[in-house]
């Protein structure tokens, strides 16, 4: 089953490239939106949309990111966008996306919200994004991992299908070792519970490495959270992994 998610996602890669991802010039001042592989050791999530033509409901909940801090506007925030590029790649299907984020929220305070969420509505797919706080601001490391157990936990629990949403890297990591050690156990916890992990931070460091000067164009004015550029290329590296072998989306061949 994964090898077959594999092999339609790298199909949808290549039909994404050729359809939308057109070779141009850029500025220092300009991000290109090169397709980024996100999902780590996912199961197969493109059949979260397998059953007929039925509204979804999706619940985007973390902190600043899913908040939008950084953005110009709210439609601008990776949800509100991601919202547009799933409707457009299953042909207008009816998608409610919930934003539920809160800038500043380390993972017991999500953790909270995120259990009151799933015990009042009922989604399709939630996307959490955790860990960029507790990873800047320190703290026990193994309660943070039974922090994130405890989560994928209460989806299971109320047979909600979860995918986690990982820290963001930036140039400015400081202590980046105790930083990635935060990154590497979500990956090892979410993998034994074979919950999806969208590696926000492996993405973000492969746009660093192939273009350090683009890549700032990403980044908003702090340097630490995301911009309009940056969102935008990360609902559309998400939206390739929700959709697996469904039609492609038309990207732009970047955001500036």
């Amino acid at each position: 089953m994964l090898a077959g998610f594999r092999t339609g996602l790298a199909c949808a890669f290549a039909m994404l490239a050729f359809a939308g991802l057109h070779s141009q010039q850029a500025s220092a001042s300009e991000f290109i939106c090169k397709p980024s592989t996100l999902t780590r050791d996912a199961a197969a999530l493109a059949s979260v949309w397998s059953n007929g033509s039925t509204p979804l409901r999706i619940l985007a909940i973390g902190s600043s990111s899913t908040e939008g801090i950084g953005a110009s506007g709210k439609d601008k925030t990776y949800p509100a966008r991601l919202g547009s590029l799933l409707r457009e790649g299953l042909s207008g299907r009816s998608i409610e996306m919930v934003n539920a984020g809160i800038g500043g929220e380390t993972a017991p305070q999500t953790l909270s919200r995120l259990k009151g969420a799933l015990a009042q509505g009922r989604y399709d797919l939630v996307i959490w994004q955790v860990g960029t706080n507790d990873a800047v601001t320190g703290g026990d490391l193994g309660t943070f991992r039974n922090l994130v157990a405890d989560g994928i936990a209460a989806a299971k629990q109320s047979h909600t299908r979860l995918v986690i949403l990982d820290p963001q890297f930036y140039p400015g990591i400081k202590e980046t070792a105790r930083y990635r050690a935060y990154v590497e156990a979500i990956a090892e916890v979410a993998r034994a519970q074979a919950v999806p992990v969208l590696s926000r931070y492996q993405a973000m460091l492969g746009w660093y490495q192939r273009d350090a000067d683009g890549f700032m164009a990403a980044l908003a004015g702090d340097r630490f959270h995301m911009s309009d550029a940056g969102y935008g290329c990360l609902a559309q590296d998400i939206a390739r992994s929700l959709l697996g072998d469904k039609p492609a989306v038309t990207l732009a061949a970047s955001v500036r």
